[in-house]
């Protein structure tokens, strides 16, 4: 019987999993693997901590949905006018949350204010988890960390519109710019929760960017304007909440009438730059199915939010916006925003470390020496 070598066994492992975590500590150059033969077998060689993975990834989608849920109740709150249901104390409540004497409003907003809480230490938990089950140079680690930074903003962000009263029917600017901030956060904070939970979940966190300076660039800029549609989203919201019209005829001469206040003028800028968003989200769509025969799945699942989220749009003014068509388009709007993030960064990315199989035999040679 033939003695079967540890290079053998290696190439066996590698043969089951094609992204598998090898010499733990070693990392072999990108010279290195530059080298390597062109094999049609490529295996990826991890810095990552066997074991936890599935689990810290599993942790890291909860920890979005979550905030995803929180993000939706916090547009629940704006919506009902329950921003000032606590007063002008933060963190605690000035009101009663429980019993006969409990105001519906105050009961809202402390519920956001305790689901907030809980997205904190959920964070700080996945940032803990993956910490330990990865080392240095893993993008999700940093993502994570990121997160979790957005996250205690978003927390200063929300505690300045209660204590500087930019709540309930304020008017001013002041809460058009701490608006503009705050859903400009949410939108970055997802985005990071996006890109860690998908980084640990395909065993791919070591990457390079492009060196293609005109397609980054592009990307950069659809995803500034698919930012700043989102923050114009979120005006067109507060203005619907702040000006309620009884019918579409007033809805539109509210917007061109003369004297009108300026939260009214700027919502005429959502459709705008709504427009340039689906242009880039479109171009997104033509990038990732390039050189396929068939449109990709990631292509296929954007076509399809985009109709809905303008279909749900249009049926948000035809119906003068009420509250739970409001809640499905940011809905939408934040799936949408998930994934048009996780294909711009496969576009933008690229592994940083590859190694054909037939190098795999000289990389055992040379971790054994360490």
């Amino acid at each position: 019987m033939r003695k079967v070598s540890s290079v053998d066994k290696a190439a066996r492992i590698g043969s089951r999993h094609q992204r598998v975590s090898l010499l733990h500590g070693f990392q072999p150059s990108p010279a290195a693997c530059d080298d390597a033969p062109d094999l049609p077998t490529t295996i990826q060689l991890s810095q990552s901590r066997p074991g936890g993975m599935p689990q810290v990834a599993g942790f890291a989608w909860a920890a979005l949905y979550w905030n995803i849920a929180v993000v939706l109740w916090g547009a629940y709150v704006r919506a009902t006018g329950s921003g000032a249901g606590c007063g002008n104390r933060w963190p605690f409540c000035d009101g009663d949350v429980v019993g006969a004497a409990a105001n519906g409003q105050t009961i809202v907003e402390f519920t956001h204010r305790i689901t907030s809480v809980i997205s904190l230490v959920v964070v700080i938990g996945l940032v803990v988890w993956c910490w330990r089950v990865t080392t240095k140079g893993d993008w999700a680690r940093y993502s994570a960390v990121l997160a979790a930074a957005l996250l205690a903003n978003e927390a200063l962000l929300g505690a300045a519109l209660v204590l500087l009263k930019h709540v309930g029917n304020d008017q001013s600017t002041g809460r058009l710019l701490f608006l503009c901030l705050h859903f400009g956060n949410t939108l970055l904070l997802i985005a990071t929760l996006s890109l860690t939970a998908n980084w640990l979940s395909n065993g791919s966190r070591l990457f390079t960017l492009i060196g293609k300076w005109r397609q980054v660039s592009s990307i950069g800029l659809g995803l500034f304007a698919t930012m700043v549609t989102g923050v114009t989203g979120a005006v067109t919201a507060l203005t619907d909440t702040l000006f309620p019209s009884t019918s579409l005829a007033s809805s539109m001469a509210q917007d061109i009438r003369s004297g009108t206040p300026a939260l009214l003028r700027i919502r005429l800028l959502h459709p705008a730059v709504a427009t340039i968003a689906a242009c880039y989200v479109l171009w997104v769509i033509w990038r990732s199915s390039i050189g396929r025969n068939r449109l990709s799945r990631p292509a296929i699942a954007l076509i399809f939010l985009l109709l809905v989220q303008v279909g749900i749009g249009m049926t948000n003014v035809l119906l003068l916006a009420p509250i739970w068509v409001q809640m499905a388009h940011l809905f939408v709007a934040d799936v949408l925003w998930i994934l048009l993030v996780l294909v711009s960064a496969d576009l933008l990315l690229e592994p940083a470390v590859t190694c054909g199989a037939g190098d795999l035999a000289s990389i055992v040679k040379e971790g054994r020496k360490r």
